[in-house]
């Protein structure tokens, strides 16, 4: 790359979906730019907006962005039922119209506006961000924890799924950590699925995770298109390791959000249908919008998981008609996260203590079909 065709920008914004590569505000930029996912790329607003005008930066605080402004973001194809969905063009080069599809910073091109979010903001390119010496071109996969085929042993896995986005997955998975954490649990955290934000993780980490992984960090911008069980894999291993503590003791549990819905495009039913992570998992929280969804993933664990869902939370949990559906109807304990946290951690730990007693047994696990617990809803 001649020396000539690089100059050197100083942005207001760098992203979280950059996270991995370490960038400074002052980067260095070249005309060539790779249109591939996770290559980070140097851009300018061409656009005020009043809402979705939010950006996460690589230090977690969020800011306004503001037409004029540079900002560095990531490379990525984001599939969103409640947001902006886009794609990689293949080819990028500077003076192109892009967008910034989400408030991690992904960059791609936009199709269509959004009714509540109008459009998505535009960005003109400026070039492909470098790093290193000699400079070569800033992508977040140069750092990414290895994908995992097999994955014998962990620390019992607690799956936190939802019937959609937007359900008070990381609500719940943040209140598990912390009250399991209160408890003397050494509790690690990660995020298996979604699109690259990192506020979810930093939401566990807040409140006591020992340690945490996200599959920005795995090499992915977003979970789409893609074999996302190596990745799982990779994260959970990794995962592991990095939250033993320095006498060898493993972590008592492993939250994993999933984002997204159970249905959708990112990679949530890869995960829970994959036999051997079934295995290593001691519950399933299931967060659900309304009974109509809570009735359909217990049909689908059922049927296609072979896996019973552990507790229900989530907005169908709100009131005590919706607990006493998804209690007497389904058989499924039904808890709210925000004002029954305790009693979620209960549920949880149970499950938890009984998945390491097993694994130090080695006998065989309750049937999916076995007896589900029911607790009483309030009158």
């Amino acid at each position: 790359m001649p020396t000539g065709s690089i100059t050197t920008l100083t942005v207001d914004h760098v992203a979280s979906s950059t996270g991995p590569c370490r960038l400074d505000h002052e980067v260095r930029v070249s005309p060539y730019v790779v249109a591939e996912e996770g290559y980070c790329l140097a851009v300018r607003a061409l656009d005020d907006k009043d809402v979705y005008n939010q950006l996460e930066g690589a230090d977690g605080v969020f800011r306004t962005i503001a037409k004029g402004q540079t900002l560095v973001g990531a490379l990525g194809e984001r599939q969103a039922l409640k947001g902006y969905s886009g794609r990689i063009p293949r080819h990028i080069a500077p003076g192109d119209v892009l967008h910034v599809q989400n408030m991690g910073g992904i960059l791609g091109r936009v199709a269509a506006e959004h009714p509540d979010l109008g459009p998505a903001l535009r960005v003109e390119v400026l070039g492909a961000v470098l790093t290193g010496e000699p400079p070569r071109h800033a992508r977040i996969q140069d750092t990414a924890v290895d994908p995992v085929e097999v994955l014998t042993e962990s620390a019992p896995l607690v799956m936190v799924s939802g019937t959609a986005m937007n359900t008070g997955k990381t609500f719940a998975a943040a209140a598990l950590v912390g009250e399991l954490t209160g408890r003397g649990l050494r509790v690690a955290a990660a995020k298996l699925t979604g699109a690259a934000l990192q506020r979810d993780v930093r939401a566990m980490v807040a409140q006591g995770a020992v340690a945490s992984a996200s599959f920005l960090q795995a090499g992915a911008v977003a979970t789409t298109g893609r074999d996302m069980v190596p990745i799982a894999k990779g994260i959970i291993a990794h995962l592991n390791r990095i939250a033993t503590a320095d006498d060898g003791t493993p972590p008592d549990a492993l939250v994993l959000e999933l984002g997204d819905g159970v249905i959708g495009p990112y990679g949530v039913d890869q995960i829970l249908e994959d036999m051997e992570l079934q295995r290593l998992t001691a519950t399933h929280v299931l967060a659900a919008a309304d009974l109509a969804g809570a009735w359909a993933c217990d049909q689908l664990f059922r049927t296609r998981y072979r896996a019973e869902i552990g507790v229900v939370v989530g907005p169908a949990t709100d009131t005590d008609v919706g607990k006493r559906y998804i209690q007497t109807s389904l058989g499924i304990p039904a808890v709210n996260a925000r004002s029954e946290a305790g009693a979620l951690a209960d549920l949880v730990a149970e499950d938890v203590a009984e998945r390491k007693a097993w694994a130090a047994g080695g006998g065989p696990k309750l049937s999916f079909n076995g007896p589900r617990r029911v607790i009483p809803t309030s009158s």
